[in-house]
């Protein structure tokens, strides 16, 4: 996409994509961590999550993809 470190790292990309998601789109937290390929830290959901919310996250990145869009064509 031609940015340097010194712009945007792909970490930032991340946090703000995290970010969005959740304050602007009203993801759920457990679907963009799934999507992020964030392991669940929690023992116990690491034993009896075994999903990976395949459903939700396609959703949440058409969600995210119409985002994208709205803000390239300067609708907030």
């Amino acid at each position: 996409m031609g940015y340097t470190a010194e712009v945007q790292t792909w970490h930032g990309f991340r946090a703000t994509a995290r970010t969005m998601l959740a304050e602007r789109l009203d993801c759920d937290p457990l679907v963009i961590e799934a999507q992020l390929a964030h392991a669940v830290k929690d023992a116990n959901g690491r034993a009896y999550n075994r999903t990976q919310y395949m459903q939700h996250r396609t959703r949440m990145m058409q969600q995210w993809a119409d985002y994208l869009d709205r803000l390239h064509g300067g609708v907030y």
